[in-house]
C-alpha cells in the first residue's frame, strides 16, 4: 500500500516546523519554536545517553575479573564519577521535560508555543554550556568523588572537582527556566475550555516536576557553590578540619536529590498514563487521582531525604520518622499503578510497541519500588547501605522508570514528530532484548548486595567472579539492544512511511494536527469541549474531533 503524505483531519497539507521558516542550521540555533528547541534537547541528551553508556561499559570491563583489570583503582572512580554526572545531570533529569516536554506540552494545552519562548532557547544553551563546562572537567584530569560530590572528600582530594561542580551548577539553570516555562504556560496559555480537570496527565506530571524543579534546584546549586568556595577559598562549610560539618552537606545534597529521582520519574508516570489509556480504548481509570498523586508525590519527596543517612549517626527516632515518611511516598505512586491497571482491565489492548513498554514498566517499577522499602526501613538498610543491593534497586528504579519511559514516549510519539512511521519488527526485537539483557544485568546485583559486594569499589572478593562476568557481558547486550533503537530510528526518520495525522487514534491534542506538527501548531486556536480520554463512547474528543468507537486496524 502506497503511503500517503502527512495530513491533518481535513486531509490538507500545511507547513511544518522542520521545514518552515528555514532549514538551516542557523534557523535551528537561533529559533524559538519550542518544537525546535525539543528537538535539539532530545538530541543532545541522546548524545550524553550514548557517552554515559559508554562510561558503564568501561566499568563493566573493569569488574570482568577480581583485582585490576584494564585500569586502576584512580582509574576506575574517575570513570564511575564520569559514568554518574553524565548519566544523572546530563541525560536523566533534562531527558523527556526539556525533550518531549518541550514539543508536546503546549500543543497538549492548545498553546501556540510555551509562555518564554527566548527563555526556552537560553535554557538549552545554558545545558550545553553546563555540559561542555562539566565534562571538559572530568576528562581534563578528572574527579574522582562519585557523582553525589560526598565532602570532605570533595573538598580535599587532589583532583579537579571545581569545573565539574561549576558545569552542574550551570546545568541547573537550564532545568529552573524550564520548570519556569511549564509552570507559566499551564497557568495562563491553555486553550478556551482547557480546565484544569480537562489537561492531559501527561500535563499533570509536568506540572508536578516543574514544581520540584523550581523548589528543589536552588537549594543544591547554593551547595555545589558552597563545595566549590571551601575548595577555591578554604571556608570552613563542609571539612571539619576547617569547622565544617561534612553531614551538612548530605542533608543539603538529598534534600534536592531524592526529589530529583521524581523529576525523572514523574515525566515517565504522565507518558505511561497517555500510552495506557490510548492502547486500551478507554478512559483513565480515576483521572482525578492520577492528577493528584503526581502532586502528592512532589510534595511527599521533599520529606524523605535523610532515609539516604541512617548511618550517619542520626537519632534513632529522627530514622523512624524519615524511615514511615519513605513508605508514605509509596502511597501515590501506588495509585497510579492500580489506576492504570484498572483501566488496562476489559480494555481493547493494541500491543503495539509503546504498549509493551507500559505493561514492562509497571513490573519493572514495582520491583523497584518494592525493594526501595528494604532500603527505607532502618534495621535493613544498616546491613545493605553501600552494596550492590542499592545499585540493582537504583537502576531497577531509573531504568525501568525513566528510560522505559523514554523508549515508550519516543516510540509513541515518534510519528508525530517525523511525520515516519518506525519498524514495529525491529521495536519489538529491541524491546525483547533490552529487557533479557537488563534483568539479567541487574538481578543478580540483589544477590551480589546480599553476599556483602561493596559499591563504588574496583575490586570484590574472588568467590564473586563468575556472577560479575555474567553480569559484564550482559551489560554488553543492553548496548547491543540500544545500537537496534538507534538504527530503528535513524533509518525510519531517513526513509520510513508516512505516517497519518493521528496513527494511535489517541485522543489529546496533539494529535488533531497533521504530522510533523505545523509551525505554529494551530491555524486557530482549539476550543476544548470534554475531558480527553472519552473513547469508545461517543462523546467529542478534545478540540471537537469524534472520538473512534473501536480502534482502527493498522496497515
Amino acid at each position: 500500500m502506497k503511503p500517503s503524505p502527512p495530513s491533518d483531519a481535513s486531509g490538507m497539507f500545511p507547513r511544518n516546523y522542520l521545514v518552515e521558516p528555514a532549514t538551516g542550521l542557523k534557523s535551528w540555533f537561533t529559533t524559538l519554536d519550542h518544537k525546535r528547541i525539543g528537538v535539539m534537547f532530545l538530541i543532545a541528551v541522546s548524545i550524553a545517553f550514548a557517552l554515559g553508556g559508554f562510561f558503564a561499559l568501561l566499568i563493566r570491563l573493569e569488574l570482568l575479573t577480581p583485582g585490576p583489570t584494564v585500569m586502576d583503582a584512580m582509574t576506575y572512580n574517575r570513570i564511575f564519577t564520569l559514568h554518574g554526572v553524565v548519566m544523572i545531570f546530563l541525560f536523566m533529569i533534562p531527558a523527556i521535560p526539556s525533550g518531549f516536554g518541550n514539543f508536546f506540552l503546549p500543543i497538549m494545552l492548545g498553546a501556540k508555543d510555551v509562555a518564554f519562548p527566548r527563555l526556552n532557547l537560553l535554557s538549552w544553551y545554558i545545558y550545553l554550556a553546563g555540559a561542555a563546562i562539566a565534562v571538559y572537567g572530568m576528562i581534563n584530569g578528572g574527579t574522582d568523588t562519585g557523582w553525589t560530590f560526598y565532602t570532605p572528600y570533595s573538598t580535599t582530594t587532589a583532583t579537579k572537582v571545581v569545573p565539574v561542580l561549576l558545569g552542574a551548577f550551570v546545568i541547573g539553570f537550564s532545568s529552573i527556566l524550564t520548570g519556569l516555562n511549564f509552570i507559566v504556560t499551564i497557568h495562563k496559555m491553555r486553550a478556551p475550555g482547557m480546565t484544569w480537570f480537562r489537561m492531559p496527565l501527561f500535563v499533570w506530571a509536568h506540572y508536578a516536576t516543574a514544581i520540584i524543579q523550581i523548589l528543589g534546584t536552588p537549594v543544591v546549586a547554593i551547595t555545589i557553590l558552597l563545595v566549590a568556595l571551601e575548595r577555591i577559598f578554604h571556608f570552613g562549610f563542609f571539612d571539619p578540619n576547617r569547622g565544617g560539618d561534612p553531614i551538612l552537606f548530605q542533608h543539603l545534597f538529598w534534600f534536592y536529590s531524592h526529589p530529583a529521582v521524581y523529576i525523572m520519574i514523574l515525566p515517565s508516570m504522565g507518558v505511561i498514563s497517555e500510552i495506557v489509556t490510548c492502547f486500551s480504548r478507554k478512559r483513565i481509570f480515576g483521572y482525578s487521582f492520577i492528577a493528584m498523586s503526581s502532586l502528592a508525590i512532589a510534595a511527599i519527596g521533599f520529606l524523605v531525604w535523610a532515609h539516604h543517612m541512617y548511618v550517619t549517626g542520626m537519632a534513632v527516632y529522627s530514622a523512624m520518622v524519615f524511615s514511615a515518611l519513605t513508605y508514605l511516598v509509596a502511597v501515590p505512586s501506588a495509585i497510579k499503578t492500580f489506576n492504570w491497571t484498572a483501566t488496562l482491565f476489559r480494555g481493547s489492548v493494541q500491543w503495539d510497541t509503546p504498549m509493551i513498554y507500559v505493561f514492562c514498566f509497571i513490573g519493572l517499577f514495582l520491583i523497584g519500588g518494592l525493594t526501595g522499602l528494604f532500603l527505607g526501613n532502618l534495621g535493613v538498610d544498616v546491613h545493605l547501605t553501600d552494596t550492590y543491593f542499592v545499585v540493582a534497586h537504583f537502576h531497577y528504579t531509573i531504568i525501568g522508570s525513566t528510560i522505559y519511559g523514554l523508549f515508550a514516549a519516543t516510540y509513541f510519539w515518534f510519528p508525530k514528530i517525523t511525520g515516519r512511521m518506525y519498524s514495529e519488527r525491529l521495536g519489538k526485537l529491541h524491546f525483547w532484548w533490552f529487557t533479557l539483557a537488563f534483568n539479567l544485568t541487574f538481578l543478580p546485583m540483589f544477590w551480589l548486595g546480599i553476599e556483602d559486594m561493596r559499591r563504588r569499589v574496583s575490586d570484590y572478593p574472588p568467590e564473586l567472579g563468575t556472577v560479575n562476568l555474567f553480569v559484564s557481558i550482559m551489560a554488553l547486550n543492553i548496548a547491543l539492544s540500544v545500537a537496534v533503537f538507534v538504527f530503528n530510528m535513524v533509518r525510519s526518520w531517513a526513509r520510513g512511511p508516512r505516517a497519518e495525522a493521528n496513527p494511535w487514534r489517541a485522543q489529546t491534542l496533539e494529535w488533531t494536527v497533521s504530522s510533523p506538527p505545523p509551525i505554529d501548531n494551530f491555524h486557530d486556536i482549539p476550543v476544548v469541549s470534554a475531558p480527553p480520554y472519552e473513547y469508545g463512547n461517543g462523546k467529542p474528543a478534545p478540540g471537537g474531533a469524534p472520538a473512534p468507537a473501536r480502534p482502527r486496524p493498522r496497515p
